[in-house]
């Protein structure tokens, strides 16, 4: 499985952007999908999460209620709608996959995409 980020930019905070994650390859070796973030010197967090079928999702508590994940099963690709971004949102961002059962912890995504750079201005 390929994951093919894209959405990142600089935008100022209040504002908005959307994430997409294109999957290719054998899309049916994962049923779940997840958007992680890391920022200079933390950890990767996790920030998303959606199993395939879109029946359910998790969120990390400081983006509830303004990040939304969805996920397009024809078009095999991911996406993250982020609203009203704080600077504190500024980080690279990671789309991934994960074969097994849903998980918030980064250790259990086998697919990982190339990180897009999010950068919020106060």
């Amino acid at each position: 499985v390929q994951l093919q980020a894209s959405g990142g930019g600089l935008v100022k905070a209040g504002g908005s952007l959307r994430l997409s994650c294109a999957a290719s390859g054998n899309t049916s070796s994962y049923s779940v999908m997840g958007w992680f973030r890391q920022a200079p010197g933390l950890e990767r967090e996790f920030v998303a999460l959606i199993a395939r079928d879109g029946k359910a999702t998790g969120y990390q508590d400081s983006v509830r209620g303004r990040f939304t994940v969805s996920i397009d099963n024809v078009k095999n690709t991911l996406y993250l709608q982020m609203t009203n971004l704080e600077p504190e949102d500024t980080a690279v961002y990671y789309c991934a996959a994960s074969s097994r059962s849903i998980s918030t912890s980064p250790t259990l995504y086998k697919y990982w995409g190339q990180e897009t750079q999010v950068t919020v201005s106060s």
